[in-house]
């Protein structure tokens, strides 16, 4: 099982260059907001003491608690449906109000829950009303005679779509609204408020299928979040990419005093570059990589907490900033990491967790649990996160629903068993230690518990000196193929932006998009079934060295295929999703091959050849997809580096 020890080392660097090289950001300049209000479609109410009467016409509604007009049975609550059209996807800054008129002066509470269960205005009286089990969204107290009351639910809200609430109340006084659509324009309204993007940073693209939408993908009960590490952010210094603190310090061998000299560089590979920008540029590049993953149609991220203090703190508090601003209901699940947080006492951390679990973007389940993932959850003892789920509770108001993520899930899963919502494991990252995905799966299911797989692309570590042998795309379409069969409720994709240890899926400058379009398409499958290919796309990935090449700089530490990894190999590959089949030709070095490509999804892999590498398929004598590599193969590489690039036809 592959080990996710962190030296911490890109962390600590991060912190120290933040004290002394950080831009001061300038004044963003300021965006006017844009409002759309839309009428109810259908509203509503229904009233416990008229259990089968329909109030369908009434010009008002009423909401009241069980003991309303000092009956034990006079419950009223009223229900309002929406339909959502024309926000844009690349809205940000995004506030919904649900706007009632009141009747009367009174200093009652009303409360909205979002309502998923079927029901229409005609026909929905006490006894034929939908449920009204979900939890509350927003609430508002005190309401006067002719003004408009604004309750929140941005929470439930995620762009275009339809959207219906119920209104509740606990107080024994009615409250009387005149928002009834049979009163005119004083009827319900919803209000969505936003900011518009600036679209340059929408990047999602052409892909072999149609992706569905975003409300159709989240409508899932299956989740995907992507592992986001704080250590490297899009940007650390607001510099062009040419020469900011990833292209001086960590992707050079001698960079950051020489410290990461014995291992050719800390980095491989870095995320997509970017020019200065204006503003709080640290906020404005967590909301773009908060878009990038929902343009690949994840449900948010599981954020790696390093520590409670640092400037990783910071950070972490800043995505979920960024996610409530771009889209509250891409989610953030709170994964505390207990090797950086090993030496932080309970009450501290609990005082943490809490502050995050403040948002609405914090991942929480239907009950309201806040979902906690810790990273090597063993770290701790189960009597201990028994223990802080107590004090969560007591002391914060919170109930927290665990899903420890373990680095040895069959060592330690009876002792979790009883304080866990679900279970996890880091996972390995080659084929071979990935062949039989759906037996912990199968354990944790019988055990009555949800299982969040990780999916994983590959795993290189120069500074630990070891790496994985992924297979070009083989480990990253066997760790789907392990979610799909195994029903796993959650996938992980394990890593977004763990740069150090090369896992990334996120947008990089070695494989842009190529690992995310991929994961589209095994996501789409997961959630909905798999799509018809629509589009002719070709891959192709493949390292810029043989495994064995010795690197031209005086480099020490070299790494080591890692023990259980399958066995090294110098392959490209050619990953093709068709809609029909036609003629690969590929060339490696000068040499040109040709096989023949079903329709669907195939991979077909060749040798390593110093040079340049391409692929092209043709059916009827016409070029369908083509890719070229722009990623140069060479028998004598500067320093060592396993890292898989990735080029697609479509970008």
């Amino acid at each position: 099982m592959a080990n996710r020890y962190r030296t911490l080392l890109g962390a600590a660097a991060g912190v120290a260059m933040l004290a002394t090289a950080a831009v001061a950001p300038a004044q963003a300049s300021a965006v006017a907001p844009v409002s759309v209000t839309f009428a109810a479609a259908e509203d509503v109410f229904v009233s416990q003491a008229e259990p089968a009467k329909s109030f369908a016409t009434a010009t008002w509604v009423s909401v009241c608690g069980t003991a309303c007009g000092g009956a034990t049975a006079g419950q009223r609550a009223a229900l309002t449906r929406f339909k959502v059209t024309g926000i844009p996807q690349d809205a940000e800054d995004v506030k919904v109000t649900l706007d009632v008129v009141s009747a009367r002066t009174t200093d009652t509470t009303v409360s909205v829950r979002p309502v998923t269960g079927a029901w229409t205005e005609a026909a929905t009286t006490w006894n034929t009303r939908p449920a009204l089990s979900a939890p509350v969204i927003g609430s508002h107290t005190g309401f006067t005679a002719g003004a408009t009351a604004k309750l929140d639910v941005s929470s439930a809200v995620k762009g275009d779509g339809t959207y219906a609430f119920a209104l509740t109340g606990t107080d024994a006084t009615t409250t009387v609204l005149m928002s009834s659509r049979e009163s005119g324009d004083r009827g319900p309204k919803l209000t969505v408020t936003y900011t518009e993007g600036t679209g340059g940073e929408q990047t999602g693209g052409p892909l072999p299928f149609t992706l569905a939408g975003t409300a159709a993908l989240r409508a899932s009960a299956k989740k995907v979040f992507a592992h986001y590490f704080s250590p490297y952010p899009i940007s650390l210094d607001n510099q062009a990419p040419a020469g900011d603190y990833y292209a001086r310090n960590y992707l050079k061998p001698d960079g950051e005093s020489g410290k990461h000299a014995a291992y050719g560089g800390l980095l491989r590979d870095r995320p997509l570059g970017r020019d200065p920008i204006t503003g709080d540029y640290a906020l404005a590049d967590l909301k773009t990589e908060v878009r990038q993953a929902i343009a690949a149609g994840l449900d948010g991220f599981t954020v790696d907490i390093l520590s409670v203090t640092s400037a990783q703190w910071t950070r972490v508090q800043n995505l979920v900033k960024a996610a409530e601003a771009v889209d509250p209901g891409f989610k953030i699940v709170l994964m505390p990491d207990m090797n950086g947080l090993s030496s932080v006492d309970s009450a501290a951390f609990a005082t943490a967790m809490a502050k995050l679990a403040a948002s609405k973007s914090v991942y929480r389940l239907a009950d309201d649990r806040l979902v906690v993932a810790p990273f090597k959850a063993e770290g701790r003892t189960a009597a201990w996160w028994s223990d802080w789920m107590k004090t969560m509770e007591t002391q914060h108001g919170i109930k927290v629903a665990l899903v420890p993520t373990f680095v040895d899930f069959n060592k330690h899963r009876d002792a979790f068993a009883s304080i866990s919502y679900g279970f996890s494991n880091w996972g390995s990252r080659s084929p071979a230690a990935n062949a039989a995905l759906t037996t912990n799966i199968d354990r944790a299911h019988g055990m009555g518990k949800i299982w969040m797989q990780p999916v994983s692309v590959q795993d290189e570590r120069p500074n630990q000196s070891i790496f994985d042998e992924a297979g070009n795309t083989e480990n990253l379409r066997a760790t789907w193929k392990g979610a799909i069969d195994g029903k796993a409720e959650w996938v992980q994709l394990t890593t977004w932006n763990d740069y150090s240890e090369n896992t990334q899926f996120a947008p990089s400058r070695n494989a842009g998009w190529t690992y995310l379009d991929i994961s589209a398409y095994y996501l789409t499958c997961y959630k909905l079934g798999c799509p018809k290919i629509t589009n002719d796309t070709a891959y192709l990935t493949h390292r810029v060295q043989p495994v064995a090449a010795d690197p031209s700089y005086a480099q020490t530490k070299l790494m080591k295929l890692r023990d259980g990894s399958t066995a090294a190999r110098d392959t490209v590959e050619v990953l093709t999703m068709l809609t029909a089949a036609g003629k690969v030709s590929v060339t490696i070095g000068g040499t040109t091959q040709t096989y023949d490509a079903p329709a669907g999804v195939s991979a077909k892999t060749f040798p390593l050849k110093a040079g340049t590498a391409s692929a092209s398929v043709t059916r009827s004598s016409a070029v369908v997809a083509k890719v070229v590599s722009p990623y140069a193969i060479s028998a004598t590489p500067y320093v060592q580096d396993l890292h898989y690039r990735a080029a697609s036809s479509e970008r």
